[in-house]
């Protein structure tokens, strides 16, 4: 089992979670955030940290696309391991359904 982030991080990319995690396995795109499946030790304690509700264990139902994602994203954008202010649309886009159609990114963020 991992951990994922999943579409209702997209445009809001809370960091409390990254700054929480044992083992620094966030990574940070323009408008979303990724765990690395591989680095993740399951621990969990991201999950209750994200105001957005976005991180999901990867046991649960349809987030097969989503463990795609992290896993591929994580190659490529840089690791963060501290928190920022999310983006100034996140309380516009937090909670607004099937955003990675429209709005996800795949440009890489500044990380640490």
């Amino acid at each position: 089992m991992t951990y994922v982030v999943t579409d209702n991080c997209i445009k809001c990319k809370y960091t409390d979670c990254v700054e929480v995690c044992p083992v620094d396995c966030f990574y940070e795109g323009e408008n979303f955030l990724v765990i690395h499946p591989d680095e993740c030790i399951d621990c969990g304690v991201c999950e209750p940290e994200c105001p957005a509700e976005a991180i999901k264990p990867d046991t649960e139902p349809k987030l097969d696309q989503w463990l795609k994602i992290n896993a591929e994203y994580a190659q490529v954008w840089p690791n963060i391991t501290i928190k920022r202010d999310p983006l100034p649309e996140a309380k516009e886009f937090d909670g607004k359904p099937n955003k990675y159609p429209q709005y996800f990114s795949d440009k890489p963020g500044a990380g640490d």
